[in-house]
């Protein structure tokens, strides 16, 4: 069956996609709200892409591997996410903004992406950082990934 299943958490995203999910060329199906536990058969999926997620989940390695467990073998992860900047002054900030930005946006700014892939059982193929134009480092710091689970 053809198709998008999403998770999202916020109502208020849904209700604001609401009229682009149902003009999509393709079923979209709301599977859940929650990343960390998937109601979804085991090795269902093609793909997966998840974007700025990580930072908001409260158990990010708990939710890769929910996604590594509903894809098919030789399926990818696609990620776009941000985080743990390399350079320490940075880091520094992150780590200090941490409880700001968790309280005012949801987002913890310091995870180390590659780091939780490696947890989650997953291999990065291609791995893309940098500075997302027009943002703070502290806020801005992005990884760009394609990862495969390994079984």
């Amino acid at each position: 069956m053809r198709g998008i299943w999403a998770v999202e958490p916020s109502a208020a995203a849904l209700r604001l996609a609401r009229e682009r999910r149902e003009a999509s060329a393709v079923p979209v199906t709301i599977a859940g709200d929650d990343a960390q536990r998937l109601d979804l058969p085991d090795a269902r999926f093609d793909a997966a892409l998840c974007t700025w997620t990580l930072c908001g989940v409260p158990d990010p390695v708990a939710a890769l591997r929910e996604v590594a467990r509903v894809l098919r073998p030789g399926a990818a992860l696609h990620l776009l996410e941000h985080g743990l900047a390399p350079d320490e002054r940075t880091a520094r900030w992150q780590r200090r903004g941490n409880r700001l930005d968790l309280r005012l946006a949801g987002c913890v700014l310091d995870r180390d992406v590659p780091a939780l892939l490696a947890e989650a059982g997953f291999a990065v193929v291609d791995l893309r950082t940098g500075v997302e134009p027009g943002t703070p480092r502290v806020s801005g710091y992005t990884y760009e990934a394609r990862a495969v689970p390994v079984r």
